[in-house]
């Protein structure tokens, strides 16, 4: 066979897998099930539950005392560590250009849209967070200051709804091409919003040069509004209601845990579209072994991130700083500590050095699992502590440590409500942007090509530009 020949045969390969592939993906992603409907009725009323509990706990104790609160800040930062820094699991292998994202990244991109309900689950902490007036120390200004007392608030508030609408034109430029090829065969609501949102895409040159440079911008973007987040709502929300905890590195541990945690949160997406979406053929091996590196990498950064800010602090024996590691880690919450220390580092360096069980799909799943579980006792433990805690906030150093804060029946229903209320969404928002990437799995075609070596066939896989 001559070498026009080949390439013809590949180009007609190419293009009957492309047509093929489409017609499959949009059956797929058009079709509903009634499991679907059975998950979103029980994840509305799941979240039904947890606005009912948040009503109640306002009318009980109010917003006046910030030490009540502190579960309710918890799941607020959980959500930013998890929901709203998964879109990076897309992001950083999109700009390093690896094929071997391609099948999840939708998957992780749709988590803009469902974390875009924190902004919802933030207002609350914007009246419950003391003002400077009193002359509490914060990363803003300091003294009794009445023109910028709530400057803590506004910034936070700035800067978690840029990261909401940031997230949104990111999944909504992502998914334009898949919108377009889906909203004709779609009826009622659904048809109108992909219409809506797809109309102006119709797939010109310069429609796909813009697609692909945009989505590199807002992924940077992205990225830099999600580190501003946790810098600005860890400073002011947990570092600076607790008297003599000044540390620089914590903000930066906070992003980092962000990014294990949308790391595992993603993975176990992943495993889920896998065994019960009808998605086995797509995410492969490939995509947890790919993610699973990364975990293993960000489970071992934990421990650096966290030994860089304790050691400053148990080799400066300082008493403030000694009361911060009391109350933080030797003290009350010590056993949600090690819980921490053990999900999140322990256990997946112990079990990801293992190549059987890294290279694997339900290995990474269950270390994802682990991850997310430490992830949430962290969370309880820094900001519960912190709000207990907040009445002391205007001294230099802890007067006194309280005991452990246990969850009220009203946090718990909150809990469920606000993770129900963010599952809800997702699922809700994969009916509008389809969850498989439709054009990235035809453009990675492109770059297929099977190839005689010696007796057998390789598949050759290019790198884009």
């Amino acid at each position: 066979m001559s070498t026009t020949e080949s390439h013809t045969t590949t180009h007609e390969r190419s293009w009957t897998e492309s047509r093929d592939l489409t017609k499959n993906f949009v059956a797929r992603i058009i079709g509903t099930t009634s499991l679907f409907w059975y998950l979103v009725a029980i994840f509305t009323t799941l979240f039904t539950i947890g606005v009912v509990g948040f009503v109640l706990k306002v009318y009980e104790v109010g917003t006046d005392s910030p030490k009540n609160w502190g579960y309710y800040a918890a799941l607020v930062s959980f959500v930013l560590t998890t929901f709203q820094s998964a879109p990076m699991a897309a992001i950083a292998p999109r700009i390093v250009k690896a094929h071997w994202r391609r099948p999840f990244s939708r998957i992780a991109e749709i988590f803009c849209v469902a974390g875009s309900i924190n902004v919802l689950f933030f207002i609350p902490l914007v009246w419950i967070l003391p003002g400077l007036e009193d002359g509490r120390r914060s990363l803003w200004f300091y003294g009794e200051l009445q023109n910028v007392q709530y400057m803590p608030q506004i910034i936070s508030t700035i800067a978690i709804i840029s990261l909401s609408i940031c997230g949104l034109m990111l999944v909504w430029l992502s998914s334009s091409p898949d919108v377009a090829i889906t909203k004709n065969q779609t009826t009622g609501i659904r048809k109108f919003l992909q219409t809506r949102l797809g109309s102006w895409w119709i797939g010109s040159s310069a429609q796909w040069f813009t697609l692909h440079h945009r989505l590199g911008i807002l992924g940077a973007f992205y990225f830099m509004s999600l580190v501003a987040v946790h810098f600005t709502f860890s400073s002011d929300f947990c570092m600076a209601l607790i008297p003599g905890w000044i540390d620089a590195l914590f903000p930066v541990t906070h992003a980092h845990n962000s990014l294990q945690a949308g790391v595992s949160i993603v993975i176990l997406t992943m495993f889920i579209m896998h065994k019960f979406g009808g998605y086995e053929k797509e995410i492969e091996l490939d995509q947890f072994w790919g993610m699973g590196k990364l975990q293993f990498a960000l489970c071992i950064l934990w421990f650096w991130f966290w030994f860089s800010s304790f050691i400053i602090f148990w080799y400066g024996a300082k008493p403030a700083e000694q009361s911060v590691i009391e109350l933080l880690i030797s003290g009350p919450y010590l056993p949600v500590f090690i819980a921490v220390f053990c999900l999140n580092f322990f256990i997946p360096l112990c079990t990801m050095i293992w190549n059987p069980l890294r290279v694997s799909i339900l290995g990474p799943t269950l270390i994802a699992v682990c991850v997310l579980i430490g992830t949430a006792l962290d969370r309880i433990r820094l900001y519960v502590a912190a709000f207990s805690v907040s009445d002391q906030a205007p001294a230099h150093s802890l007067q006194n440590i309280p005991s452990a804060m246990s969850p009220s029946s009203y946090d718990v229903m909150i809990w469920i409500g606000g993770l129900s209320g963010c599952i809800l969404v997702y699922l809700l928002a994969t009916k509008v942007f389809p969850i498989m990437n439709i054009w990235e799995q035809k453009e990675l075609l492109l770059y297929k090509y099977h190839k005689k070596f010696h007796r057998t066939e390789v598949l050759v896989l290019g790198k884009p530009e």
